[in-house]
């Protein structure tokens, strides 16, 4: 009488569909820590908050000294 483990399944083409199966599952979880890390490394770029943009404007010298400190005054009040 032959174990009921043992079936074809572990003797037969089975191995193949199970080590598939496993493939599958780990290149999907790799896929998607791939992309979830690079979305967490991009996405912080897209948004900046109106002192960055003030910063960035007083860099490229598009606003003067004056305008900038009361610009910079005005957005730390609200």
């Amino acid at each position: 009488m032959a174990h009921p483990i043992w079936t074809d399944w572990y003797f037969g083409w089975g191995w193949v569909l199970w080590f598939g199966f496993l493939m599958l599952i780990f290149s999907g979880v790799g896929s998607w820590g791939y992309t979830y890390n690079v979305h967490q490394k991009y996405a912080g770029g897209l948004t900046k908050d109106a002192l960055d943009i003030l910063n960035e404007r007083y860099a490229r010298g598009d606003i003067a000294r004056d305008e900038y400190s009361q610009l910079k005054a005005d957005i730390s009040r609200t």
